[in-house]
């Protein structure tokens, strides 16, 4: 179920709704009350070596636990994409990365708890200033560095993920 369908009473007056189910926007017409249901924002790295492989995450929890992602998360209120990636990359891998460059936006559904939440992720490519403190921390059960073209589409965890890959992939060259 996405957000817009479990607002049942007016977030600023408390009446009851008379907007239909799911509508966007959210209108009150007892205090003209509007709310607008936008994505969440994420952010993910694909954070390569100097063979082109990249370094993809195994997922500690649900959804999608046990498959690949890519270090990133959701992006804070007051926080910039850039930033926010660095801090999501230093909570999962414990990695410094270097200059971003960006590879593209997808959408995403985002399953969590009952309900759907869709996401706009920004895909971003760097590298590793250092990897002497790589590790596995939040939500992430382990990691292996990869070539994007070998990995199997479906052992990834989220469609914005595996597009983003192709895309990456595509622009590999193929003695590389």
């Amino acid at each position: 179920m996405q957000p817009a369908f479990h607002f049942r009473h007016c977030p600023s007056c408390g009446r009851p709704s008379t907007t239909a189910p799911g509508a966007i926007p959210f209108h009150c017409t007892n205090c003209d009350f509007q709310y607008y249901f936008n994505p969440t924002v994420a952010v993910a790295a694909l954070i390569v070596d100097e063979s082109n492989r990249v370094l993809f995450i195994q997922r500690a929890k649900d959804p999608e636990k046990g498959k690949l992602a890519l270090p990133g998360g959701y992006v804070d209120i007051d926080e910039t994409a850039e930033v926010a990636l660095r801090r999501e990359v230093r909570e999962e891998v414990n990695l410094e990365i270097g200059p971003l460059q960006f590879l593209c936006t997808q959408t995403n559904d985002y399953f969590y708890q009952g309900i759907t939440y869709p996401v706009l992720d920004l895909f971003f490519v760097t590298h590793a200033k250092s990897l002497e403190r790589i590790a596995a921390l939040d939500g992430v059960a382990g990691f292996a560095w990869l070539d994007p073209r070998m990995v199997v589409p479906t052992e990834i965890a989220f469609r914005s993920i595996r597009e983003a890959v192709r895309i990456y992939a595509s622009g590999l060259k193929a003695n590389s």
